[in-house]
């Protein structure tokens, strides 16, 4: 009875509109800050290097290069309250599930290339 209860609740939560997206692709995520009294929504642009989960759990991590050639990684809940959303800007073409090895390469050497 408890399982189809947490089915149940799990089910609700879980958002209808994710793109499907794999690693390798370039995602645009939009965040809802709250600061203060005022709530917005902040774009984080850059190179999914993770998937990982299933259902509610399920998660992705985002790279991108910040000013001064300082690279930046956040994970995000594909299913949060606070994803407002995710677009699909470009495809990747890449050949593994996890791509850590964009740490240590830095510009033109981490380019991935556009699958057609």
């Amino acid at each position: 009875m408890s399982q189809q209860i947490l089915a149940e609740i799990e089910r609700r939560q879980m958002k209808e509109n994710v793109p499907d997206f794999d690693v390798g692709d370039t995602v645009r995520v939009g965040v809802r800050v709250v600061e203060g009294n005022r709530e917005r929504v902040q774009e984080f642009e850059g190179v999914v290097i993770r998937k990982r989960g299933s259902g509610i759990n399920e998660n992705f991590t985002v790279r991108r290069i910040a000013s001064h050639g300082i690279g930046v990684e956040r994970t995000f809940l594909v299913h949060a309250p606070r994803l407002d959303s995710i677009q699909l800007v470009r495809r990747g073409k890449v050949r593994r599930a996890r791509l850590f090895y964009l740490r240590g390469l830095t510009g033109k050497a981490a380019r991935i290339k556009e699958r057609r």
